[in-house]
């Protein structure tokens, strides 16, 4: 059998390990027999000793023993030692049982008290060492928390979620951090105490407990809230609120599901505290669907873009290419790729997604599997202003990206759209709709042409989704700066609601869809809709954000309406009247199956278009949208 390579240190811990086997099998022997027992065996036994310690090397290489770092031994260490120990007792049983002692001395060699004894003192000279070398690396880890630079810590969830940043500390991975006693919402863990922590009550008792290890000497400067405490049974607006009045930093402990990233503190932010649990993600899917292939993402230095590239990225793309039409952004993009260390080849170029031929040589020249478009104008009050420039970005910019990934030999392109493409009512809606219109079209061309010709072809979907937190243009960092500024935070409306997600959930489940289009082989689905769970009333979003600051709506900052803008509507709507859903199978995500006209009528209508552009009359955006829809009617009808 092959052994991986054996590195110095695994080369020691081995040797010791060899060495107190030795000394644990002659120790049994004195242990337990008188000197001229002893003396009878000494010479066999000293014959056999080399023969004991090379079987004993192959047990223990096959176990593991030497893999594992002594600072981190804990119960899966002392469960290999065991079986590595009852091995070798087994062994010299069989050993003494079977082949030495009938033989050569009528009698039994070892004894099965002796290989007893043995067991027990293997078991304590492979343990006892690792157990004092963990202490040992435990006492300095608390030395060290001790000191000044060390925060005074209250954790503030169940056990066993507190058990994970005990022993994160322990390890060394967080640091600067002092745990003085746990808040947890569980009967069963009070007067408990968790690795040395004392559980001091539930998180109604936070400003009490403060007070009371204030008076005892120890100050608390910080809480960590673990995943238990963004229940919303748990209130976690107003932890963090009262959290914040005490004076306190606050930050959070994330989930071991985040996508497998390194365990470290984070900062408390508005997306902790959705009112739905996030999608579970099957990373595993897009680690093979991603890895090695080819990418461009378009407007790569945006928020949603840049979230596409990190994601696509640390799933093991071979080569992503960044478009972006600002230099800053695309410098700011590249650099924070280029710190993740991934093996992706990155590059990034500047251009304009309106410039077409610089976007078919790019494309032509780069070769893409896949391309993302996140690419466009977003901000409804600009663009209702600003209308022809939506147009040529949103509108002729993804004509453009579509185009030149179908020239390029890509196996698909997926546009990012919105929920307010669905029965418009503001130049971002309208633009994104024909925008979606264009690429079902061309995706049905393509489709129809590979049902001809007896070969796949290119996929292109649209993916709607609704307000990302924390994006760039949201609501949040405008809620943020009103906030510093001293209020008031303006909503346009009461009864305004939205969709929200977080960027990365949002950015996962884009990357899902994509591999589902390029799965379907029975129905054409062009239109994925995330599931964003409830809309949330976009004042009860600026309250959460308020309490977040550690004040109260209303007393420490007003809210003021200011009424609707041009563009807005109400409520957001994910699908239109006519658009029939499908279940696909895969959670958080909803499809719905083209309803567009030909790409002949398309085409026809983007001819108009050019020409309104030229005369700039903004009705006629949405009298062509407008005909399209009665197209995609009759053609359908």
């Amino acid at each position: 059998m092959r052994f991986a390579p054996i590195t110095p240190r695994m080369g020691l811990i081995l040797v010791h390990d060899l060495v107190v086997t030795a000394v644990a099998v002659l120790a049994s022997f004195y242990i337990r027999f008188e000197d001229s027992f002893i003396a009878a065996r000494q010479d066999l036994l000293i014959w056999l000793m080399p023969a004991i310690l090379l079987y004993a090397a192959v047990v223990y290489l096959l176990v593991g023993l030497h893999k594992s770092k002594w600072r981190f031994t804990s119960l899966p260490e002392l469960m290999k030692i065991g079986q590595a120990a009852t091995i070798m007792a087994v062994t010299l049983l069989a050993l003494d049982y079977v082949l030495l002692a009938p033989n050569l001395y009528g009698t039994f060699f070892f004894g099965k008290i002796t290989i007893v004894l043995y067991w027990f003192l293997q078991m304590f000279f492979l343990a006892g060492p690792r157990i004092a070398y963990r202490y040992f690396r435990y006492t300095r880890t608390l030395m060290h928390a001790r000191e000044d630079s060390a925060q005074p810590t209250l954790v503030l969830g169940r056990a066993a979620d507190a058990d994970v940043l005990l022993r994160a500390i322990e390890s060394g991975a967080v640091s600067k951090v002092r745990p003085v006693g746990i808040l947890s919402p569980s009967r069963a863990d009070r007067s408990q105490a968790i690795r040395g922590v004392p559980v001091l009550g539930e998180f109604d008792d936070l400003e009490q407990v403060v007070a009371d290890l204030t008076a005892r000497g120890t100050s608390v400067s910080r809480i960590i809230l673990t995943p238990t405490a963004f229940a919303p049974e748990a209130k976690p607006e107003s932890l963090l609120m009262r959290a914040r009045r005490l004076g306190l930093s606050t930050s959070r402990l994330p989930s071991l599901d985040e996508s497998g990233e390194a365990l470290r503190l984070a900062p408390v932010n508005v997306e902790d505290l959705l009112l739905r649990p996030s999608v579970k993600i099957d990373y595993k899917r897009l680690e093979n669907f991603v890895q090695g292939k080819s990418v461009i993402v378009t407007g790569g230095g945006g928020s949603i873009g840049a979230e596409i590239c990190a994601r696509l990225a640390t799933f093991g793309v071979g080569r992503l290419l960044v478009i972006e039409h600002s230099e800053p952004a695309l410098y700011a993009v590249v650099e924070s790729l280029a710190g993740m260390n991934s093996a992706a080849a990155v590059s990034g170029r500047i251009a304009d997604i309106r410039d077409r031929d610089r976007i078919f040589h790019l494309f032509n020249e780069f070769k893409p599997d896949m391309v993302f478009h996140a690419a466009a104008l977003k901000h409804v009050p600009i663009l209702e202003r600003d209308w022809e420039e939506g147009v040529r970005t949103n509108v002729f910019g993804s004509v453009n990206v579509a185009d030149a990934a179908a020239a390029a030999g890509a196996a698909a392109m997926v546009m990012i759209s919105t929920d307010k493409a669905i029965e418009p009512v503001s130049v971002l809606g309208a633009t994104k709709r024909l925008a979606e219109m264009y690429c079902q079209a061309l995706d049905a061309d393509l489709q129809g042409k590979a049902a001809t010709a007896g070969k796949p072809m290119m996929r292109l979907i649209a993916v709607r989704f609704g307000n990302v937190l924390a994006s760039n243009g949201s609501v949040v960092p405008k809620f943020k700066a009103q906030i510093e500024a001293g209020g008031p935070v303006t909503v346009t409306h009461p009864d305004m609601v939205r969709y929200f997600m977080t960027i990365r959930e949002a950015c996962d489940l884009v990357i899902t869809s994509a591999t589902h289009a390029l799965g379907t082989a029975k129905e054409r689905i062009a239109v994925y809709v995330l599931n964003m769970g409830q809309p949330v009333k976009i004042v009860e979003l600026a309250e959460r954000i308020i309490r977040l600051s550690g004040l109260e709506p209303g007393r420490d900052i007003k809210i003021e309406f200011s009424g609707m803008r041009p563009g807005e509507r109400l409520h957001e709507i994910l699908f239109a009247q006519e658009e029939p859903m499908a279940e696909i199978g895969l959670e958080g995500i909803v499809a719905a199956r083209p309803v567009s006209p030909s790409l002949a009528t398309i085409s026809g209508a983007l001819r108009d278009l050019e020409g309104c552009l030229a005369r700039s009359e903004r009705a006629t955006v949405d009298k062509i949208l407008a005909s399209i829809g009665q197209h995609s009617q009759a053609e359908l009808g």
